[in-house]
């Protein structure tokens, strides 16, 4: 049994965000159905699509749900809509705000069909204040948290990350702001009293301004703003990316006082391990140029399996920056499952088997296995409409 058996959630989420929080609960046994729009479904399903007519993006985003096709602006479908809401347990949304209000599904009306049913609703500024009504993408959330201005190297522009973090965060505290409505729902019934769900009201920028650490109290106390500071981590050294002699590059973090002095001797700096000058980490920082300048003077003399041997054997937290290839020719990622394999049409009517990311968090000593990949747009409607006509 998993955790989740018996929970049935209702999708209504375009693109990365909302999928991400019904994919989460899908995984651990929620049966999450994805109301998607006819003919086109979810635009993820074109995005970076390299061949066949379902990207690998969708399958990965959409994966262990069911699929059925509901235009919400027809009242025959919305009738279906309501059916499944009176059964459901959850319903995750990523529409502007208002838009369900518009289509005679705002808060009130779900819960006039179901009482106990937990809404979780996305947006770019979230449901409430004066930026409430604008459209935005997770990009903009994140530069709207302070989060892109510190993305980069400090002479050159803010960049992106190569991944939709703002979406991905925002999608995990969607889910844990519904499993803690259910279990809020969950207490209320083994006390005998009544359950009023609050809407879990989630902002992309918000859940991105909940990342960035101390930026505001530092500047509020201190006045100290922030910079870019490419691959460094503000205040700490020395922690960087560096080259080595076969081109490929690794993570080295020896900012511990103790770990400082044992790397220096590594790298054939005892000048630099006895300099008092470098006792602490702020003192370090103040020299961070110089000291990776050092290092990878040692790093680009080397091999990377020989800089990360050497860093290891003497307890200086090093490792290998991975791509694809590398991650899916690796130990670890196979020994958790974290790698797990199905048959996917990839285009031109051929099927091949294609690794997919495994579940996290692994629950005990048994990680979760995938039961299906994305649903093909539709392909449920028969089950599901069937049920509730």
């Amino acid at each position: 049994m998993k955790p989740l058996d018996g929970i049935r959630v209702i999708e209504l989420g375009n693109y990365i965000a909302a999928p991400t929080a019904s994919r989460l609960l899908a995984d651990f046994g929620a049966e999450v159905v994805k109301v998607e729009r006819p003919g086109r479904g979810d635009e993820l399903r074109k995005w970076r699509l390299y061949g066949g007519d379902t990207s690998m993006l969708y399958r990965t985003l959409n994966r262990n749900k069911k699929s059925i096709t509901l235009d919400l602006r027809d009242e025959s479908d919305l009738v279906i809509l309501r059916k499944m809401v009176a059964d459901a347990d959850v319903l995750i949304e990523n529409f502007r705000p208002g838009t369900l209000e518009k289509w005679g599904i705002g808060p009130e009306d779900l819960q006039s069909i179901n009482p106990d049913l937990v809404l979780c609703r996305i947006s770019a500024y979230g449901q409430t204040g004066p930026l409430s009504p604008q459209p935005g993408f997770a990009a903009v959330a994140e530069a709207f948290s302070g989060f892109r201005n510190l993305v980069g190297d400090p002479d050159r522009a803010p960049v992106r990350v190569g991944v939709s973090i703002g979406d991905s965060i925002a999608g995990l505290y969607a889910a844990f702001g519904a499993m803690m409505q259910l279990f809020a729902r969950e207490r209320a019934r083994s006390e005998e009293v009544q359950f009023s769900p609050q809407v879990v009201d989630v902002a992309l920028y918000e859940a991105m301004f909940s990342m960035m650490e101390s930026l505001i109290p530092d500047y509020s106390a201190y006045g100290k703003l922030r910079e870019r500071v490419g691959g460094r981590a503000e205040g700490i050294a020395p922690s960087n990316a560096y080259v080595c002699k076969d081109g490929k590059s690794v993570v080295i973090a020896g900012n511990g006082d103790s770990i400082f002095q044992r790397y220096m001797r590594i790298i054939g700096r005892p000048d630099l391990a006895e300099d008092p000058g470098l006792s602490d980490n702020a003192l370090r920082w103040n020299r961070r140029v110089e000291l990776d300048n050092a290092i990878e003077e040692w790093t680009q003399s080397k091999e990377s399996e020989e800089v990360l041997r050497t860093l290891d054997a003497e307890g200086v937290p090093a490792g290998p920056i991975f791509t694809a290839e590398d991650i899916l020719e690796n130990r670890q990622y196979h020994a958790r499952e974290m790698l797990q394999k199905f048959n996917v049409d990839t285009g031109a009517n051929s099927q091949q088997e294609v690794y997919f990311p495994g579940i996290v968090p692994v629950l005990g000593d048994n990680p979760e296995r995938i039961q299906s990949i994305g649903p093909d747009l539709g392909e449920h409607n028969d089950e599901i409409k069937s049920k509730y006509s």
